[in-house]
Order: structure tokens, then C-alpha cells, then sequence
């Protein structure tokens, strides 16, 4: 199975980071009789002082080259995957799309019904490449914006009910999706390192929101279980 992370800022992480990318594949690694490889376009993450996406300082020492591959990017959202999803899951012949979207698709370009309408074009396009692909989708988490900005948490909140809704629409027998639910317990305060991005914490229960859906829904991998 070829699996491909396609996120925002939250998925790319930046220097210094091990990433939810990291966690998932030290969790795909461990589970019996999965065999897999992780692939993507890209492999950097993003340099703060750059300013650009160009640092391979992981914070993991152990995470291979070949599995750092991703599809994500710092301010990047639905609006900006959904014309490359196509081409991307040709070319790295991807059986399954781990996407976490949206957050900043509402804070800075559309509102939710746009997003919505991008997030089902993106699904359209990448069974175009592979009318086989799996997908699991993760709701939007609030950031810390939403506990000050009234019209921007409603906007999450519509927009993670239009998501569900084009799920259920959308899955089909032969490209099934899943809507990965919100990790249980995430709290932005203790799990992220402003408000927003992952710390390590944070990291384990964006890929246990992922591990859970395809264990529980597919049998894919095992429940799971957080690793140093």
C-alpha cells in the first residue's frame, strides 16, 4: 500500500518537528503483515526563518529519507491541493490519502461552502488518477483564533458538517473515504506549541485519529499505541 500525507502547515511541520507523519510511520512500521511505503512529491519541512520549505532538520534522527515524502505545505489548503491531487496520485501511483485540510482555507482564502465545493473537487480529481484510492479525511480542529473570532469557529463548525456530508455522498464501494473523527481529548492549549501546531502530544493523536479510522473501518494496521 502506498499511503500519501496532503496537509497544511499542521502536516509539514517545520524545522525541528518530528511531525504526525512521523508517529503514523513508526505506527504503519510496527503493524504485522502491513507493507507499505509512504510517497509524495515533497520531503522538506518548513524553515521559519527562511521563510520557505526548505529544512530536512527532522526531529527524528530514525525517520528514513523514503518516508519523509508528503504532499503538504505552509498555508496551503484545499483551494491549492485540489489542482494538484490529480497529477500527484498518478505519478506516485497512491493507493491511499491521509489528507488533513481546511484550517487555513477558512482563516485566509474561502468560507465554508467554497471550501466544501474544493474539498469534493479534490476527491473527484484524485479518483480520476486512481478510481481505486482510499481517503481519510480529518475534520478541521479549531485553533486558538476560534476561541476569540465568533464568525470564524461557526465557519469550522459549518464546515466540518458540509465535510460529513460530502463524505457520505461521496463514498463509493470501490473508492471508499472515512472521516476520521477529532482526536479525542486534543486540547490546543496542551497540544500544540501555539495554538495551532502539533507539539509531540499533539503529533500522537493526529495519527491515532488516522491509525483508528482505517484499523476500525478496514482492518488496516492495529489500534494505536504511541511510541517514543
Amino acid at each position: 500500500m502506498r499511503f500519501m500525507f496532503v496537509g497544511d502547515s499542521m502536516t509539514i511541520g517545520r524545522a525541528g518537528d518530528f511531525t504526525w507523519r512521523y508517529r503514523m510511520w513508526q505506527h504503519l512500521a510496527s503493524a504485522p503483515g502491513t507493507p507499505f511505503s509512504i510517497v509524495g512529491p515533497r520531503s522538506e519541512l518548513y524553515d521559519t526563518g527562511a521563510d520557505t520549505p526548505v529544512s530536512h532538520a527532522y526531529g527524528a534522527p530514525d525517520f528514513p529519507a523514503d518516508a519523509r515524502a508528503h504532499l503538504a505545505g505552509w498555508g496551503e489548503g484545499w483551494l491549492h491541493m485540489a489542482p494538484l491531487i490529480a497529477g500527484t496520485v498518478a505519478e506516485h501511483r497512491t493507493d491511499i490519502l491521509l489528507v488533513s485540510l481546511g484550517l487555513i482555507d477558512l482563516g485566509f482564502y474561502t468560507d465554508s461552502g467554497q471550501t466544501a465545493r474544493n474539498a469534493r473537487a479534490f476527491i473527484t480529481a484524485a479518483r480520476t488518477a486512481n478510481p481505486h484510492v482510499k481517503m481519510v479525511l480529518l475534520p478541521v480542529i479549531p485553533n486558538i483564533r476560534a476561541e476569540s473570532d465568533a464568525p470564524f469557529a461557526a465557519e469550522c463548525d459549518r464546515f466540518n458538517e458540509l465535510l460529513a456530508k460530502a463524505v457520505a455522498d461521496l463514498d463509493a464501494p470501490m473508492s471508499p473515504i472515512l472521516l476520521a473523527s477529532r482526536p479525542p481529548g486534543y486540547d490546543i492549549h496542551r497540544d500544540t506549541y501555539d495554538g495551532t501546531h502539533p507539539g509531540p502530544t499533539g503529533e500522537h493523536k493526529l495519527a491515532a485519529a488516522f491509525a483508528d479510522a482505517m484499523h476500525q473501518a478496514w482492518g488496516l494496521g492495529g489500534p494505536y499505541t504511541p511510541r517514543p
